[in-house]
């Protein structure tokens, strides 16, 4: 018997957003991650999937369906960082990080932001509970969602290896803003269908 998850059209906008970036195979020598299929690295998955990293293949990882790898980024970046019950917008932003960088350091950002923002303290331990999520909600998401931006920007520079990946970083951010901004007017869906519209005319 099959079991049919169901999603949030949220997730299903950022995964749709992710997947246009993260969608392809890459095993750069300089990214500590290793070997990549749809933003999954071998270690990732074989944490997922209960079994040591030396059982993950490179033709295991390229066999990662669209369900699955569906059902992964949900269970190991969407729900650690309450993307359910974030406000709009701002769920793709720290969702994006989490896949990027990790949950914890997702919501690590996102609480060092609302600090610079808000007269509300929270705890900078990267662990989503209900202050952070109510000091969230709390604040403009147009503001948080920028600040968390900024954020960001200042670890990528923090970074060893910036050198090498800095200019994709950097157009990362870029996108990531633009399209949690755009989810949070309400637009995330002409954004997606101009871009496939354009790809299919390439």
């Amino acid at each position: 018997m099959n079991v049919v998850i169901l999603y949030t059209v949220n997730f299903l906008l950022a995964f749709a957003e992710t997947m246009a970036h993260e969608g392809g195979w890459s095993n750069h020598p300089d990214d500590p991650g290793g070997m990549t299929f749809k933003g999954i690295t071998r270690k990732a998955w074989a944490v997922w999937k209960g079994v040591p990293v030396s059982a993950i293949s490179k033709s295991d990882l390229m066999a990662i369906t669209l369900e699955e790898a569906q059902q992964f980024y949900h269970e190991s970046y969407w729900q650690p960082v309450w993307g359910d019950r974030l406000p709009g917008g701002l769920d793709f932003v720290i969702w994006d990080i989490a896949v990027n960088s990790g949950p914890s350091r997702a919501v690590k950002m996102l609480q060092k932001a609302i600090n610079r923002l808000s007269r509300i303290r929270v705890v900078a331990d990267g662990i989503m509970g209900p202050k952070t999520l109510a000091a969230a909600q709390h604040l403009n998401v147009f503001d948080l969602i920028d600040e968390v931006g900024n954020t960001r920007l200042w670890f990528y520079f923090d970074l060893s290896t910036f050198k090498t990946f800095g200019k994709g970083w950097m157009r990362r951010l870029l996108k990531v803003t633009s399209f949690g901004t755009a989810m949070a007017l309400g637009r995330a869906e002409a954004v997606i269908l101009a871009r496939n519209s354009q790809q299919r005319a390439a």
